[in-house]
């Protein structure tokens, strides 16, 4: 299969700029090199620039990628008081720093606060206004429940609360990282408008099970691995083929925080990347038939023997 061939049949796949290392230009460098056409930015890497914010704003335009989305906003919701000021101030900045490296999502993680209200009357009315906040700039808010939030921990309860919220710009953001943590069965997602689901954010890990919550803070920030390198590669399977059955259409984000990956070249990290987007592109969605005899996947081939 050529090129270009490849790249139209992961065009809605991309890449988190937290799991590669080095300065902004060369993440950006290596994940169009590798084949992907957009990236999810992590605020980090933007207000890092040694340069400053106006120089990594240019070095995504210059790069050609298409921002999937800009995250995190943690802990916003059911907060009062001087903590909820503080928070919207903090939101602003994030919903202008999305708007001017043209990402279309602000993606937004449940509160992990104990200070945080688990009236879902309260953590509606403050996703309400996070997503009016980001309205006059055409962003859309993607709410995702943490597998150790204190009050949304599943992506069923993250539902709830945008449902409640009831704003046109608040959707849903999903990650299969917290949905394998809890084991939140797929039937969960059957009453979930996919229309609603503004982010699927994809990731393996290398063993069963999370559990204690501390055990799935340190797994998720330290220990992902990409889809089809870890033991739930059946299961993102089923969860992308889930999704696509429902109807999703929106972008799917490799968000792998990998200590390892960390101390490696760039390139060959974003590669490994890349085959994972092929491997779900045709083997799991099957948007291509591959040339017989050609070995898929030819420098991971870990990733060969899984049978969606």
């Amino acid at each position: 299969m050529n090129t270009l061939a490849m790249q139209r049949n992961v065009a809605d796949f991309g890449m988190d700029t937290i799991t590669l290392a080095g300065p902004l230009e060369a993440k950006l460098a290596a994940i169009q090199a590798a084949g992907f056409g957009q990236v999810m930015l992590a605020a980090r890497d933007i207000v890092g620039h040694p340069q400053g914010i106006a120089a990594a704003i240019a070095a995504v335009k210059a790069s050609g990628l298409r921002v999937t989305g800009f995250q995190v906003l943690r802990d916003f919701e059911g907060l009062g008081g001087h903590l909820h000021g503080y928070k919207v101030d903090i939101a602003k900045q994030m919903i202008l720093m999305a708007h001017a490296l043209g990402a279309k999502v602000l993606l937004a993680c449940s509160s992990t606060s104990q200070h945080a209200s688990a009236e879902p009357e309260a953590i509606a009315r403050d996703l309400r206004k996070l997503a009016m906040l980001a309205l006059p700039h055409g962003i859309k808010v993607a709410y995702e429940a943490l597998s150790w939030g204190l009050h949304i921990n599943e992506v069923h309860q993250a539902w709830q609360a945008v449902e409640q919220a009831d704003c046109p710009n608040l959707g849903l953001g999903i990650d299969s990282f917290h949905i394998f943590a809890t084991s939140t069965g797929l039937e969960r997602l059957d009453d979930i408008d996919p229309a609603k689901i503004y982010l699927v954010q994809l990731a393996d890990f290398m063993w069963q099970e999370t559990r204690t919550p501390q055990e799935r803070m340190e797994t998720a920030r330290h220990f992902r691995v990409f889809p089809g390198e870890g033991v739930h590669s059946q299961a993102l399977a089923a969860l992308v083929r889930k999704l696509d059955s429902l109807g999703y259409q929106g972008d799917y984000s490799f968000e792998v925080f990998n200590d390892d990956y960390q101390q490696l070249p760039l390139p060959y990290v974003a590669e490994r990347a890349f085959a994972s987007a092929l491997w779900l592109a045709e083997g799991v969605l099957r948007r291509s038939v591959p040339l017989p005899g050609t070995l898929r996947l030819r420098q991971r081939d870990t990733l060969t023997p899984h049978t969606p």
